[in-house]
């Protein structure tokens, strides 16, 4: 009986001493937290994603509270998200705008050429070293094959009649599939942007015609339609400044080849 009631004491002791030792081991080496930082984190939707830039969410809230990320940096919690996080950093939320992927191409099936017939992987990632840069003569145009698609957690784009189309109600501007493309297609813009350039090649006009039907042809008529000057033309192909531009549609009515939606 002595046996047993010495044992108990003895694990009695060592819990005890354990105990204050872990105490003062957790005070000695605490983390200090930054409580706005947790407050942060509790309005981010938690998607970790990785559109921000940072290893997800709490990532993010951490370089929020340290004053190294905007509090707009949220780009799936968008201007609401960053209206909240502004009000517990005390600033203001800059007035971030809603964004979502828009891709640059409108070279359907039907309306662009063929160099060759492709039979292979099924990523454009991988077709992109391929000779030609896959089978569509245009090599600046959407290969079709789908890795934006496969890079996206939303289910917010498909190829659609070989090329990729983005579900803006989906869409939550995470940036994904902006990385994922090889021939640099997609972009983020304005989610109220109602006039976009569906194309990307820096060909000249009878190059264009020669290989995709809804091609830029750098005929400039836009450009000179424009009465913000918001459309320019770099290295052939049309491109929106959409802090300038007013929507007014101009520029669309006036292209010839109607590749500004």
């Amino acid at each position: 009986m002595m046996g047993l009631l010495l044992a108990a004491g003895v694990i009695g002791s060592i819990g005890i001493i354990i105990g204050v030792l872990l105490g003062v081991a957790s005070e000695k080496f605490k983390v200090e937290v930054d409580e706005r930082e947790i407050l942060v984190r509790a309005e981010l939707p938690g998607n970790n994603c990785g559109g921000c830039g940072f290893p997800g969410c709490d990532g993010l809230a951490n370089a929020i509270a340290a004053g190294t990320a905007p509090v707009s940096g949220c780009p799936v919690g968008g201007p609401a998200v960053a209206d909240k996080i502004a009000a517990i950093m005390g600033v203001e939320s800059g007035g971030a705008v809603k964004k979502v992927a828009f891709v640059k191409c409108k070279g359907t099936c039907d309306k662009t050429r063929v160099q060759y017939n492709y039979f292979g992987m099924d990523d454009c990632r991988k077709v992109s070293v391929v000779p030609g840069g896959g089978e569509k003569a245009c090599v600046y145009g959407c290969m079709g094959y789908g890795s934006c698609v496969k890079a996206c957690e939303f289910d917010a784009i498909h190829v659609v009649d070989g090329v990729a189309v983005v579900d803006k109600e989906k869409c939550v501007a995470c940036g994904k599939c902006v990385q994922a493309c090889p021939n640099h297609l997609i972009q983020l813009v304005p989610y109220d942007a109602k006039h976009l350039v569906q194309c990307s090649s820096h060909d000249k006009g009878k190059d264009v015609k020669a290989k995709c039907d809804n091609g830029c042809i750098g005929c400039t008529l836009c450009t000179k339609q424009c009465e913000f000057d918001a459309i320019h033309m770099d290295n052939n192909v049309a491109v929106i400044d959409y802090e300038k531009c007013t929507n007014c549609g101009k520029c669309a009515q006036k292209c010839p080849v109607k590749v500004i939606m």
